[in-house]
């Protein structure tokens, strides 16, 4: 399978990555990693409208679809860009349909964050226990951007009695606990809420958060996809300055076979991302379990393809002064991120009936 992206998506990408060559290089990532505050890049990609594009006009967006959002999810890890509240909100979003206001205001910047932890599968409810008049009380770990969250949506009860409710992050009895991840560029932290005013979210609940289990199955490995390019591009790079015996180690065929593995391995997720993006999106019949099979291949295949860049850096390449290390890492994150491998393997094995 050959995926071919259109002219304007074509377009939209190579925009995006300029528009990230010139707002977010290496060394200015580095020092917003180091310096722990991202608000900066934030606020910036929010003003210039990116955080709008693949979402609807009457929610505040700017159109588009999956595709452009895979596209958006990819350039931003080529980057290493900061991408926890752009993620979850996306994935939030839908469920604010009835709140256009609210939708606008997290397209500008007020993250609406997925009150779930970051290693599950979106569609899990979260540990909360409401009241007779709706507040919550329960502590959620580890939720992606949960520290700078400004409205959390979460999913509460169970099976056909499971509702979406709307949280004010800056609501007493919210208390946010930032965790420190190895990977810098995302964010996350544990969130308790003690008997905190909650209102109902009119959305379907199973199905915002079943589709938000498909677009952020493909939105990780998208993800994934992006850090693998840039990880292969440094791992050439430096294969070419890198000399033993005389030549650069890019001569030896070891080298060769690995560069040439993980290229395969990059076109072939390309196209498998793109293709799950639009079977998403035209709610086929098969596209959770396309979506399923890229978070689960893609993510897995990044790992390997990190393991092999870091190989032919040597050690070094997983030092802070080379940029290898913030990709290694964020691949790594990205095959946790939303459901391990072996947790979309069992949903495709269910969805296919195999066992």
């Amino acid at each position: 399978m050959d995926w071919k992206l259109s002219a304007e998506q074509e377009a939209y990408q190579e925009a995006f990555r300029g528009w990230l060559s010139d707002v977010a290089p290496a060394q200015t990532v580095r020092r917003w990693l180091d310096e722990a505050d991202v608000s900066a890049f934030e606020s910036r990609f929010a003003a210039d409208g990116w955080a709008g594009v693949g979402l609807p006009e009457d929610l505040g967006g700017q159109g588009g679809g999956l595709i452009e959002l895979a596209l958006t999810a990819e350039e931003l890890a080529r980057a290493a860009a900061p991408s926890a509240a752009w993620l979850t909100t996306v994935l939030a979003v839908p469920a604010l349909r009835e709140q256009p206001e609210l939708a606008e205001a997290a397209l500008a910047g007020q993250t609406a964050a997925f009150l779930a932890p970051a290693e599950a599968v979106p569609d899990q409810v979260a540990p909360l226990t409401p009241d007779a008049a709706g507040a919550l009380t329960g502590t959620v770990p580890r939720v992606l951007a949960g520290d700078t969250a400004a409205w959390f949506v979460a999913a509460v009860g169970e099976g056909t009695a499971a509702e979406l409710r709307l949280v004010d992050a800056s609501a007493p009895g919210v208390t946010r606990t930032r965790r420190h991840l190895l990977d810098r560029s995302r964010s996350a932290a544990d969130v308790t809420l003690d008997r905190v005013p909650s209102a109902r979210l009119a959305a379907d609940a199973a199905a915002v958060l079943t589709q938000a289990s498909a677009r952020a199955a493909v939105l990780v490995a998208a993800d994934s996809l992006g850090a693998t390019e840039r990880m292969l591009e440094l791992a050439v790079e430096y294969s070419r300055q890198r000399r033993q015996f005389g030549v650069p180690i890019g001569s030896f065929q070891a080298v060769k076979h690995a560069a040439a593995t993980i290229e395969v391995g990059i076109e072939a997720a390309r196209s498998a991302v793109h293709f799950a993006a639009a079977s998403v999106d035209a709610a086929d019949a098969q596209s959770l379990l396309h979506a399923a099979a890229v978070k689960a291949q893609v993510t897995a295949e990044g790992v390997r393809a990190a393991e092999s860049a870091l190989t032919m850096h040597g050690a070094i390449g997983y030092t802070w002064e080379y940029d290898l290390q913030l990709f290694f890492k964020r691949a790594r994150l990205d095959r946790e991120l939303y459901g391990a491998p072996a947790a979309w393997n069992e949903r495709i094995a269910d969805g296919l009936a195999l066992v």
